[in-house]
């Protein structure tokens, strides 16, 4: 995933949800999906688009029920529309405040960031009550005709502490404030109970991705956990066989 550097073509099937306003390029993928800002409009609202192709994102209807159950707990997008075509998704929400914690102003400021990384997902964990959440991410639901996953799972780490993962838990899916406070959590499409450490560790592979070598380590300081290099493994190598 990147920034983009130029202007991103929309298809036709979301072009009418532009509606005048302006847009601009917030994020790609390689397999085509991209997420711009829309500001203005006949409303005057700010929102963000997201086009995923086909096959490349969770399912955009399960997200939005994700999205709307984490709402009475933590402040995640409203869903304005969604919807599908043979050629892929959209999910059109409001914006959120603060910048993303890939933003060049965080960028600029790594160990704060990964420490707010930390303590937000800290926090999202301690906020999303286990018991009643109907969504689940573990690894049996997660390996499903992945082989590269199917053969980690006979040396699963026992769970540490079973919460409500955020399910893609990476630096640009958390919103920060100027003080590092997190003002907002996005992409939950996977978002499900499992151990912890399913999500600490694409926390902790992102810092060191996009702050830099040595930030995973804070991202535990600011959670208020000591590293656990087996299930950080473990989990790390199951998140990449996800794809």
């Amino acid at each position: 995933m990147s920034l983009p550097t130029g202007p991103v073509a929309l298809p036709d099937a979301v072009a009418g949800l532009v509606r005048g306003a302006d847009v601009t390029p917030v994020w790609q993928n390689l397999l085509g999906g991209v997420t711009v800002r829309l500001r203005g409009g006949p409303d005057d609202v700010d929102r963000f688009l997201r086009w995923s192709p086909t096959g490349s994102a969770p399912d955009v209807d399960g997200e939005v029920a994700r999205l709307r159950w984490a709402a009475a707990w933590l402040p995640v997008p409203r869903v304005v529309d969604a919807g599908r075509t043979p050629e892929g998704t959209w999910l059109l929400t409001e914006a959120l405040p603060g910048r993303s914690a890939v933003d060049p102003a965080w960028l600029a400021r790594p160990a704060e960031a990964a420490l707010a990384l930390g303590r937000g997902l800290r926090r999202l964990h301690d906020a999303l009550p286990v018991e009643g959440c109907p969504f689940g991410w573990d690894t049996d639901v997660r390996s499903d005709d992945r082989p590269a996953a199917q053969a980690l799972l006979g040396g699963r780490p026992p769970d540490d502490r079973r919460v409500v993962c955020q399910g893609d838990a990476c630096a640009p899916n958390t919103l920060l404030a100027d003080d590092g406070s997190v003002t907002g959590y996005v992409d939950l499409g996977r978002l499900g109970v499992a151990d912890r450490w399913a999500d600490l560790a694409p926390a902790c592979w992102s810092a060191d991705h996009n702050y830099g070598p040595g930030h995973a380590d804070l991202v535990c300081e600011g959670y208020g956990v000591t590293p656990d290099r087996e299930r950080l493994a473990w989990y790390s190598a199951l998140w990449h066989a996800d794809g």
